[in-house]
């Protein structure tokens, strides 16, 4: 019987870890937090901004995990890099609640790089050729990442 309640404590245990928070790169609490359409207020005029933001997870670079595209309340979204390449997120968390710090930018990202991002993306050949403009958005290179 004894064995049988270890077994059924370290399963336990398991699981609770399982559904815990996941941290990458600094070590970031979720205090002090805004939504998306907040960071897009606080940017409203400026180049840059730093910010805590908490969003959910669009799409993950499929290659590294070397970025996130958090979406937007309009609907679009915003391309989360790390900073100095120094960290990576899980491929599989489209769909996650994320909260990072760092910077937030207003950048322009050439077609040379949005092709290169849509690669990473896993889009396909046709889907990549059909980028011909550059994109001017606000852009976030974060420090540390939370996901929930």
């Amino acid at each position: 019987m004894k064995k049988i309640a270890i077994v059924f404590a370290i399963v336990l245990g398991i699981q609770i870890g399982a559904n815990a928070q996941s941290n990458f790169g600094e070590k970031i609490s979720e205090k002090g937090a805004i939504s998306t359409t907040d960071l897009a207020k606080k940017m409203d005029g400026k180049e840059q901004v730093k910010a805590k933001v908490s969003g959910v997870v669009e799409s993950v670079c499929k290659v590294k995990g070397c970025w996130m595209k958090v979406k937007l309340e309009d609907g679009s979204s915003m391309r989360v890099t790390f900073k100095d390449y120094g960290f990576f997120v899980p491929k599989d968390i489209d769909g996650k609640t994320v909260v990072f710090e760092g910077l937030a930018q207003v950048k322009t990202t050439s077609v040379g790089q949005l092709k290169h991002y849509a690669q990473d993306a896993g889009k396909t050949q046709e889907e990549i050729e059909k980028i011909t403009e550059p994109e001017k958005a606000i852009t976030f290179v974060a420090n540390g990442v939370i996901v929930k």
